[in-house]
């Protein structure tokens, strides 16, 4: 592909320094920037080391930084050993214990706080529960939870005991929770009998129930929170209430210190494959990224209340919720809801009354909230506000100005932050006491961490500006470890697109594209391979294909991405039916048949925006779709490709609506 196919076609030349106010007190400023910066490319080992030993707490030091004898199967403080909810908890006990760790609301108002001394306390009983159904470190469990305290409870008692947990966003689907209970393993699955998002029921509990009646043999318990007034039905002998487990066991229990590189949890993310992919991230190198980018990109004081409105299913409510905040002893807001419940001011209600003075949220929500006007905003005091952030996927840069001048009164940082599943953390963000910010530009990457912009042939792309394939050049701490159970797909997805560098280097290949402009600033452009990002959510094409081939109607069916306002992209789907090709009421019928199907096969979040009917998929004689073509047509282009090579050029016209 050509690095032309890259270059940015958006013209921003607006920039915004920080205020003089916010830099002379921030924790980093221009000239430390710099200086850090310059550490880190003198030896970025050493840079690590050093914060390693200063941030975290080890139960036994380690020796060596980093071991790259393995390549790409890197090793980051492997010889120490340390436990993540102790350096989350227990340190803070003597100095924060009766500081709130924790400000909950749930969608009908209910709040309660949770101290760093009240959390500890539930996290050793939930743990000491797990320990009596016979969980020992290196076991897996799922948790299938809503965006609650208890989900963070659950997930901190796993790391107390040296267990990996594997995160399931609650909106999932039971045949996609089965798929990825069976990838990891699991004994047992944590879950709640529902939760209220939205002004509905969801049915949790029902979800598990679904998924183990699929399969999931290893299954042995399911552990259930009650935190709602519906009956469920338990299962005698394997479910158990999580009340009841924890009523009668002791409040505390001693951490399970583990070595660096034991896998803290897995998350799955799609690929560009059918079965998604179970990314392995480790203890120590993964919870030193999440600390250090929360205090440099997030400017953390003592006294800030810091909400990132992401849920726990996600690699950004485990960073930027779970572990980073709470292991520098901040307090984090957790908002059980949707934004909308009761109107578009829920957000900046929960801002006010809460005072909330770091505000993190995704470019989908800040796009659907500016739909309901500056009138709604301007009804709560934001003052308490210091601070905004935007995570998932690049954002516009008229959202951009919109949070810029409604919410932050031109007056607060934006951080527009890059990053990914994979990455553990924060790569790529303006440090808000020493950046200039450009509406729609992630910056530059964070100290100790080195990206460039590659061609087709992995050779850097020189010039005053530079287009093309956005790589990492050297390793760091918090990346992800493997593909839980396919270490060789780990290698070839990540390490195998380009050969190393003249100095033994690999290049990790994040899959955007990018351009790099005349102040090395990086603009993100998009995917490059066929991963939808939609509301901030990695979907693979290949997952939504196989949902709706597995409708008895279809035969064949191809899914791209377009644009969309609000979620970024759309989901767009061409099916070629079984049997003749229906119309008028009857393809109608089906074409909701079929959104309905996907939504049940993997989740909503994947339902198609757009189902075209078609005779059959524009290919090329050896077989190939040609994608290109498709995303096209989905974007209502005029087709000006090379369509001779088709197998059937005339399939155009009718995808297009013109035959």
């Amino acid at each position: 592909m050509s690095s032309d196919n890259f270059q940015s076609v958006l013209t921003e030349n607006r920039v915004f320094p920080p205020s003089d106010a916010f830099v002379a007190k921030a924790r980093v400023n221009a000239d430390q920037l710099s200086a850090l910066r310059a550490e880190a490319a003198a030896d970025f080992r050493a840079f690590w080391g050093k914060f390693a030993r200063e941030e975290l707490s080890w139960e036994t030091p380690f020796q060596t930084v980093l071991d790259d004898s393995n390549a790409p199967n890197y090793r980051w403080f492997h010889d120490g050993t340390l436990n993540a909810s102790y350096n989350c908890l227990d340190r803070h006990l003597a100095t924060r214990g009766d500081k709130v760790a924790i400000r909950y609301e749930g969608e009908k108002g209910d709040t309660r706080n949770y101290t760093y001394r009240e959390l500890h306390t539930e996290v050793c009983k939930l743990a000491n529960a797990l320990k009596g159904l016979g969980l020992v470190k290196g076991d897996r469990v799922v948790l299938y939870l809503p965006h609650s305290a208890e989900a963070v409870i659950a997930m901190q008692a796993c790391a107390r005991l040296g267990i990996t947990h594997s995160v399931v966003f609650g909106g999932f689907s039971a045949t996609a929770l089965r798929d990825r209970i069976e990838d990891t393993g699991a004994r047992v699955v944590i879950t709640a009998d529902g939760n209220q998002r939205g002004g509905n029921f969801i049915e949790l509990k029902k979800g598990v129930d679904d998924a183990l009646a699929l399969g999931c043999p290893l299954v042995e318990k399911v552990v259930v929170a009650k935190r709602t007034t519906q009956t469920v039905p338990m299962a005698a002998g394997r479910d158990l209430w999580w009340h009841e487990l924890t009523a009668a066991v002791p409040a505390t229990c001693e951490p399970v210190f583990v070595d660096a590189e034991h896998p803290l949890f897995l998350l799955y993310t799609s690929g560009s494959t059918g079965k998604p992919k179970g990314i392995q991230h480790c203890t120590g190198g993964y919870l030193l990224g999440a600390m250090k980018s929360a205090q440099w990109v997030f400017d953390l004081k003592e006294d800030d209340l810091f909400w990132c409105t992401a849920d726990v299913g996600w690699i950004t409510g485990h960073s930027y919720v779970t572990y980073g905040p709470l292991a520098n002893g901040a307090t984090v807001m957790i908002y059980e809801g949707v934004p909308t419940i009761p109107d578009a001011g829920r957000f900046w209600k929960i801002c006010q009354d809460h005072g909330v003075t770091i505000f993190y949220t995704a470019p989908t929500a800040i796009r659907a909230l500016m739909k309901s006007g500056e009138e709604i905003p301007n009804k709560y005091d934001l003052s308490k506000l210091r601070l905004l952030g935007s995570v998932g996927e690049p954002i516009n840069p008229e959202a951009w100005m919109w949070y810029h001048r409604v919410i932050g009164k031109e007056k607060l940082p934006i951080v527009d932050t890059w990053w990914q599943t994979e990455t553990g953390s924060i790569m790529m963000s303006p440090i808000p006491g020493a950046t200039a910010t450009k509406p729609g530009s992630c910056t530059q990457p964070l100290p100790g961490l080195f990206a460039d912009v590659v061609d087709e042939l992995g050779d850097p792309v020189s010039g005053k500006t530079a287009g093309g394939y956005l790589v990492i050049t050297k390793p760091w701490p918090s990346m992800l470890r493997t593909i839980w159970g396919d270490n060789e797909r780990y290698k070839k997805a990540y390490f195998g697109q380009f050969p190393a560098r003249p100095d033994g280097s690999l290049l990790y290949v994040a899959g955007d594209s990018t351009h790099r402009d005349e102040d090395g600033y990086y603009w993100i452009l998009g995917r490059v391979d066929d991963v939808l990002n939609v509301s901030g959510h990695r979907l693979g094409t290949m997952e939504v294909e196989s949902a709706l081939v597995s409708h008895p109607r279809v035969a064949e069916a191809a899914v791209v991405g377009r644009p969309h306002e609000i979620k970024g992209e759309a989901v767009c789907a061409f099916v070629i039916c079984k049997g003749a090709r229906p119309t008028g009421d009857e393809a109608a019928a089906l074409i909701k048949e079929l959104r309905e199907h996907v939504s049940k096969e993997i989740g909503p979040i994947a339902k198609p925006d757009d189902i075209r009917l078609a005779d059959g998929l524009p290919k090329t004689r050896s077989g190939k779709i040609m994608r290109r073509l498709l995303r096209s047509i989905a974007k209502g282009e005029e087709i000006t490709q090379d369509i001779s090579t088709l197998e059937n050029p005339a399939i155009v016209e009718q995808l297009a609506g013109k035959a």
